[in-house]
Parts: structure tokens; sequence; C-alpha cells
């Protein structure tokens, strides 16, 4: 099968501040509808799960990048990562430990998989629809992975602001390690892509919860409309455009 064009974005800072906002807005946005619109977790998970299968459905049928249909599935997938990870730490009864083993497992499951079928889990390599399966499956479990997690993080006395500084300090050390060392680039780009979910995660929750839980008492869909026009801003402004990803030190850009 032929390769298809590039039609994912270039990692630059604009990449993983729009990246941030994105798994923040996943998490007040699910909330929104699984808690302040009452469908639960259940619903709101299928809701979301047939809007994520629609859009990576379009995504992958793209001929070339559209930077709103990228990130409308970003979003996507962090809204029902959302809602998937409550409804498996709380509705199946398992907890955030159980939840966030059991979703790790399925990542790794999913990234051994696409490293048997293509010989890389490498973004680079991106380039056929059955790829884009694969990466788009990794995106949405490194995505639910990272909201059970934070939550995780929160429930064990860091709080939100706590476990945001945990995933944020977390996050640097990954940059550190970009920039001045030899590690795979490749697992640098999962390990912030997996991190940036729980450090979006805590701060949707920082914002949406009550004062005396640690967090601003935002109504959840106010401050997911705010989080929606700052992204839209970042996509008209800041660069995007399809490209290359994390290589290492040395290689040619193409």
């Amino acid at each position: 099968m032929p390769n298809s064009p590039n039609k994912i974005p270039e990692v630059t800072l604009a990449f993983w501040i729009v990246k941030i906002a994105a798994t923040t807005l996943g998490e007040t946005g699910g909330d929104t509808v699984t808690m302040t619109l009452d469908w639960g977790y259940l619903a709101g998970t299928a809701l979301f799960l047939l809007a994520l299968v629609l859009l990576v459905g379009l995504q992958i049928a793209a001929k070339k990048f559209h930077p709103f249909l990228y990130w409308a599935t970003i979003i996507a997938s962090a809204t029902f990562g959302t809602t998937m990870a409550d409804f498996a730490d709380r509705s199946l009864g398992i907890g955030y430990s159980g939840g966030s083993t059991l979703l790790l497992v399925l990542l790794l499951a999913t990234l051994g998989l696409r490293y048997r079928s293509s010989g890389s889990i490498s973004v680079d390599t991106v380039s056929t629809p059955k790829i884009e399966m694969f990466y788009w499956a990794a995106i949405t479990f490194s995505q639910t992975l990272g909201t059970a997690l934070g939550d995780w993080m929160a429930d064990t006395g860091l709080g939100y602001e706590g476990g945001a500084l945990v995933c944020g300090a977390a996050l640097a050390m990954v940059a550190a390690a970009y920039y001045w060392t030899s590690m795979s680039r490749v697992t640098l780009f999962w390990t912030a892509f997996i991190l940036t979910r729980p450090l979006g995660a805590t701060m949707g929750d920082f914002l949406d919860k009550p004062v005396h839980d640690g967090g601003l008492a935002l109504s959840r869909p106010l401050a997911s409309v705010i989080l929606a026009i700052f992204i839209l801003g970042c996509l008209l402004v800041l660069p995007q455009r399809a490209g290359s990803h994390p290589r290492q030190p040395g290689m040619a850009r193409k």
C-alpha cells in the first residue's frame, strides 16, 4: 500500500502548548457532559467514542494535514479518555490504581502490536492508514491513562496543584533529556505525550473543582469555552504545519 502524505503536525513548542490546552479541555469537556449535564459515565463514554471514531475516520481519509481536523481529533481522544477513565475507575469499581494499570497494559500492547507490524513506534513512520489506526489507538490509550494517573495523584494527597507540579517537573526532566542527552527521541516523545495528559487532567480539575477541594470552582462549561477559544487562537496564530517529529541528534531535517 502506498504511503500517505504526512498528516501529523511538526513537534514544536506550539505543538506542546496546544496539546496541554487540548488535554485540559478534554477533562473539563468530559466532566461537563458526564457530571454537569448528568449523562453519566457510560452514556458520556459512548457519545465521545462515536465522535472519536468519526474524526479518526476523517483524519485517515484526509489527503493532507488539516490543523483543525487533527486537533479536533486530539480533543475528542482526550474527552473520551476522561469519560473512559472515570468509567473504569468508578463505575467498574477497580479504582484509580486498577484503572491506571489496565490502561498502561493496553497502551503497551498497542505499541507492541504496532512495532510487530511495522518495526517501529516512531511517529515519523505514520504513513499508511493501518499505521494511522495504531497511532490513534495509542494516542487514545495514552490520553485515558493520563486521566487515570492525574486523578490518582490528586487522590493520594497531592491535590490538584501538587499533581500538576509533579507532572510539570517530570516534563521538565524530559525536555532536559531531549536537549542535553542522546536518549531515544521516540521514547522521549511518547513519555512527554503521556505526561501532558495527567498535567491537563489535574489542571482541568483545578479549574472546576470546589475551593474546599483545592480548585478554583469555575463552572465546567465556562472553563471549556475559555479553553476552546484559547486553542482556536493558538491554531490561528501559532505555526501549524505537517512536518517531521523527534529524531536522534544530528539527523537532518527533511
